[in-house]
């Protein structure tokens, strides 16, 4: 019985080892040695202490910053409650929810037709970036709580433009974070 036994814990031990441990440990280190910001989770950093991530996205409400998406995780924009909110498109929920915040953005000064991510969350609730249309949406409400021209702010947008990966996947975007952080220094710049 032990020489039928014996193989079978064996192998589990050897690929408990190569699998759980081994294997696990050489990922980690490749990640850290080829992708080391993003292996730990591309931290953003600003006078040396990390204000947050670039792949996390953060609330931003007041007028002088570019906003981000509606989020569905937890309060907004908790990570530790990451998920979309399972609502369909004949949700009355969904359906009012949107329409609110179409409402604030008009108030705010967005003219139509307000793009879509603009006014839905993303799958996760925790998309860090927006799409170009909304960022250019943005630029004369920011550009005026700042007391900035509108052209330096859609510059910003423009240097803050991450085209499709490898040219052919995705959309483009602007992360939101690193807008409002080139949005800071330019004010910063400017009221030195």
């Amino acid at each position: 019985m032990l020489d039928t036994i014996r193989p079978a814990l064996v192998m589990t031990v050897l690929f408990t080892l190569l699998l759980g441990l081994a294997y696990p440990l050489a990922i980690t280190g490749v990640g850290q040695l080829a992708f080391p910001a993003a292996a730990n989770g591309s931290l953003v950093s600003r006078d040396g202490k990390v204000i947050g991530s670039a792949l996390i996205g953060q609330n931003f409400a007041g007028p002088n910053y570019f906003w981000p998406r509606p989020s569905a995780a937890g309060d907004g924009y908790d990570a530790a409650n990451s998920s979309g909110s399972n609502l369909g498109p004949t949700s009355k929920k969904l359906v009012d929810r949107v329409t609110a915040t179409i409402g604030t953005l008009r108030d705010a000064g967005v003219a139509a037709p307000v793009p879509a991510d603009a006014a839905t969350a993303s799958g996760s609730g925790l998309d860090p970036d927006i799409s170009l249309g909304y960022a250019r949406a943005q630029v004369a409400r920011v550009a005026a709580a700042r007391k900035l021209t509108a052209e330096q702010v859609d510059a910003l947008v423009t240097a803050g433009t991450d085209g499709p990966l490898l040219g052919v996947l995705g959309e483009t975007r602007v992360n939101v974070l690193r807008l409002n952080l080139a949005l800071d220094a330019l004010s910063a710049k400017q009221g030195s």
